[in-house]
């Protein structure tokens, strides 16, 4: 496969950081298409762990090129923060990391209205970064992109339009002080004096690479659930998360896209406001929580928890296409009798087993559960999938079947190396392994994707 696309399967937090940082290093060029620092990748390799905001993971790896593409908001302090950190741990990223002109840049006044915003009451749980007010200034072509930050009069004009377009008269109506112009044009355009060695138009860049025979991974941030269009809105990020976005996010056509690799946690978590109907507000929940470190990396909230949601999680594998599925932290579940599976929802006396875009339905729908076995042993030392026991590959199966695709990769713990491949093709091609030498625990995956008869209650 030439140019995959990793994209999140969930509402975010499924552990792409690992898979992209397991898969960078067969490929030449590691790209992001959307997000900001609300993105929050942790890696851990040899005892090491680097949380990531907005540098591409395959940075990670010595011969890898990252891209922050044109989809982007990007906070000019945060990232620079952020290369500096990673080259004092010894990486090299000058010479190795290209920002697109394009991309639009993050003011300190949109960090401000995007608190404003949460604090007045009915937000959605945003990080508070700034994001969604860089992207309804950038809709609304009130927004400052990085080539902008090249010339200190166009910094400031633009940032005078942002402004005058409402911003300013929202701060004065709510008691806020309104920011100097002139401090944040020459803030911003401090910035630019030192990003400029990173700033390219990495759209004609990656084509060209490309053409030349460069093999690139794009790197998708928050998930599926939480794309603008396609996920649970209003309740949802300000981008495209989904893998029909990177096009326009990095500038490539979509007959460049070869393979859409979808990443899902054996359960689910959930950060902020929104419907969540397998959430698990007891006991179960709080063990997910605690054994699965569910905290944000970039805000340290506290997720939210639940079980598998079959669903949701075949809803997202049909809005991306996906050619095969990892399934991370699979280690957390090692501990239950039973683990169930949502593979319906009833809703006021109905069975629904397509996911509803209606808000409401999802608010009130009540998971009808599978109830599969669970295997009350340790699979984080195992690094095959024969080695896992078989009510563990059962229910591997059992998702796969749901998905309505192979899951080619389950992870079993946080470092590079607790990294299992499965019996698809998918992973073992990129990654150059052998087929495994036995079997999956039960018949391969239905194509339809259809849960098959189990027992089953709400």
């Amino acid at each position: 496969m030439s140019n995959v696309a990793v994209i999140g399967g969930q509402w975010g937090d499924e552990g792409k950081g690992k898979v992209v940082d397991v898969l960078s290093e067969r490929f030449d060029i590691v790209a992001r298409w959307q997000g900001g620092p609300n993105a929050g990748h942790t890696v851990r390799t040899a005892g090491k762990s680097f949380f990531l905001h907005q540098v591409p993971t395959g940075l990670l790896r010595e011969r890898t090129m990252g891209v922050l593409g044109n989809g982007m908001v990007l906070d000019p302090a945060g990232l620079l923060e952020e290369i500096a950190s990673l080259e004092a741990s010894g990486f090299v990223i000058r010479g190795r990391l290209l920002i697109s002109h394009r991309a639009h840049v993050i003011l300190p006044v949109h960090r401000v209205l995007d608190s404003m915003a949460e604090d007045a009451g009915g937000g959605i749980g945003t990080t508070r970064r700034g994001i969604g007010p860089a992207y309804t200034a950038k809709a609304a072509r009130l927004g400052l992109r990085v080539v902008d930050l090249q010339d200190e009069e166009t910094i400031a004009r633009r940032i005078t339009a942002f402004m005058e377009g409402g911003a300013a008269a929202y701060l004065r109506e709510t008691g806020r002080e309104v920011p100097d112009v002139a401090a944040m044009a020459a803030e911003c355009a401090a910035f630019g004096r030192e990003l400029r060695a990173f700033v390219a138009d990495t759209s004609v860049w990656i084509n060209e690479r490309m053409d030349a025979g460069a093999t690139v991974l794009f790197e998708g941030a928050q998930g599926a659930l939480l794309d603008l269009d396609l996920g649970t809105y209003p309740y949802v990020t300000s981008s495209s998360a989904v893998a029909a976005g990177l096009g326009a996010g990095v500038g490539v056509g979509p007959t460049r896209i070869d393979a859409v690799a979808g990443v899902f946690k054996a359960y689910a978590t959930r950060v902020g406001g929104g419907p969540f109907p397998t959430e698990q507000k007891g006991e179960a929940g709080d063990l997910i929580r605690e054994r699965g470190r569910e905290y944000g990396t970039t805000t340290g909230r506290p997720r939210r928890c639940g079980w598998f949601d079959g669903l949701a999680a075949r809803y997202a594998a049909t809005v991306n296409g996906l050619t095969s599925a990892a399934l991370t932290l699979f280690d957390v579940l090692d501990v239950f009798d039973e683990v169930p599976v949502c593979v319906a929802y009833r809703w006021r006396g109905m069975e629904i087993r397509e996911f509803p875009a209606e808000p409401w339905v999802l608010e009130e729908a009540e998971p009808v559960y599978a109830m599969m076995p669970g295997w009350k042993s340790d699979t984080s030392q195992a690094r095959r999938i024969e080695e896992l026991p078989d009510n563990a590959r059962r229910y591997i199966d059992r998702l796969s079947e749901l998905l309505g695709c192979e899951i080619g990769l389950v992870s079993v713990g946080p470092d590079r190396a607790q990294t299992i491949l499965g019996p698809g093709r998918f992973f073992r091609k990129i990654l150059g392994a052998e087929a495994p030498k036995t079997a999956p625990a039960r018949p391969a995956a239905r194509a339809a994707g259809r849960p098959a008869k189990t027992r089953a209650r709400s």
